[in-house]
């Protein structure tokens, strides 16, 4: 079920099933269908155990970045599981993906973008934002994310402290 074009669009676990044109004059990129290939997909998170049995399909529309410099929209059409392990708390699972984790509305990779757009490319939240359509609060929480596996775990201490960083207020010389 891989295909070029599944390769082209890069997404682990998941196959281009069809594609699908719009109306490109109205700037709307292409509508590509994809497909479950990884069985990993449907583990139980809660037990680590395989699913078997289907209970339904669900339709997801995750946004990932532009694909050949065109913004596709991505339809996943993808199946939810009975957990068939006795006593499990989650009874039933979605397929996940490591690109596309469950309930996310948008792709790993468009979220490391974002993060690293404002951390690495100097931009502003609002800027990256705008630029990769996604809402400030995702932004901001992508950047703090990014910068949360770039920088150090513990700071180096302070050793000399200047007046600017501890002086507020009015100025009162004794």
């Amino acid at each position: 079920m891989v295909n070029d074009t599944t390769r082209l669009l890069g997404l682990d676990g998941l196959a281009v099933v069809e594609v699908m044109a719009r109306d490109e004059r109205a700037g709307e990129g292409p509508i590509v269908w994809l497909a479950t290939v990884d069985e990993r997909a449907r583990m139980c998170p809660g037990r680590g155990v395989r699913a078997t049995q289907m209970k339904q399909w669900v339709t997801t529309w995750p946004r990932d970045l532009p694909v050949a410099g065109r913004r596709c929209a991505l339809l996943w059409r993808k199946r939810r599981w009975i957990c068939s392990k006795a006593g499990c708390p989650r009874k039933t699972l979605t397929e996940q993906v490591s690109q596309i984790p469950a309930r996310a509305r948008l792709t790993e990779r468009l979220r490391r973008a974002t993060g690293a757009a404002v951390a690495d490319g100097g931009r502003t939240i609002v800027q990256s934002a705008r630029d990769h359509g996604v809402s400030w609060p995702v932004a901001s929480a992508a950047f703090t994310s990014h910068a949360g596996r770039v920088l150090p775990a513990e700071p180096k201490p302070i050793t000399v402290l200047g007046i600017d960083e501890t002086r507020r207020g009015r100025p009162r010389w004794v």
